[in-house]
């Protein structure tokens, strides 16, 4: 069974802060093939498909596609700042491995 992500209020806060929802977008968390560890993270500001999983708060909305979404099944979507700068971050329990960048795991 495959469980949506979650979204962390952080996350929605820094998405209002830069205006997504403001200019009519969404946060797009997408898994593509590539990166160092077999898949890597596309994390964008988009416009939501028809097909695209909709995750709201705080009038804000983070989209998932449908061929992503078994790979991001339980994650949750944060933001953090750190001291190498401030960054939307995935916590994926279905990652096997990642790598020290942070876009890139493997299953």
């Amino acid at each position: 069974m495959t469980l949506p992500p979650k979204v962390t209020d952080r996350a929605f806060a820094r998405l209002a802060e830069i205006g997504a929802a403001a200019q009519g977008k969404a946060l797009r968390i997408a898994v593509e093939g590539g990166g160092c560890s077999g898949f890597q993270y596309a994390i964008t500001l988009d416009d939501p498909a028809d097909e695209d999983l909709l995750l709201e708060g705080a009038g804000e909305r983070v989209v998932v596609d449908p061929v992503s979404l078994p790979f991001l099944s339980n994650a949750v979507i944060d933001f953090t700042e750190e001291l190498i700068g401030a960054r939307f971050v995935i916590e994926n329990p279905n990652a096997a491995s990642s790598c020290g960048c942070g876009t890139s795991f493997a299953m």
